[in-house]
């Protein structure tokens, strides 16, 4: 699966637009990450177990994506972004999403 932020692949050819994909995680820490974080918070510096956390969050996001773009038959994602918020407090939302493609190589 080819997975792009740009609208095109170098060297390949969009033959069919399969339309809008997305996965969506909605996440909260865990009671050791609040722990750590919150200890970290009062000292200061990076929260490295809050960063674990969006870093799986994104990870998790991206898989979705990737599965619902199969799923329509594609063989990649183009124009691809992240976006997060906060849904309640301390849960944090993150969508990853794009444009699935079909593509083959140019000749």
């Amino acid at each position: 699966m080819h997975v792009t932020t740009t609208f095109q692949i170098e060297g390949f050819r969009i033959l069919e637009y399969k339309g809008l994909v997305r996965g969506i995680v909605v996440r909260s820490p865990t009671i050791n990450q609040s722990i750590t974080g919150g200890l970290k918070s009062i000292v200061g510096g990076e929260i490295g177990a809050y960063t674990e956390m969006c870093e799986q969050t994104r990870d998790q996001a991206y898989h979705e994506m990737v599965q619902h773009a199969v799923d329509l038959g594609a063989n990649a994602i183009v124009g691809i972004r992240y976006d997060a918020s906060e849904v309640v407090t301390r849960s944090t939302e993150v969508l990853c999403y794009g444009t699935a493609v079909v593509i083959e190589r140019e000749v």
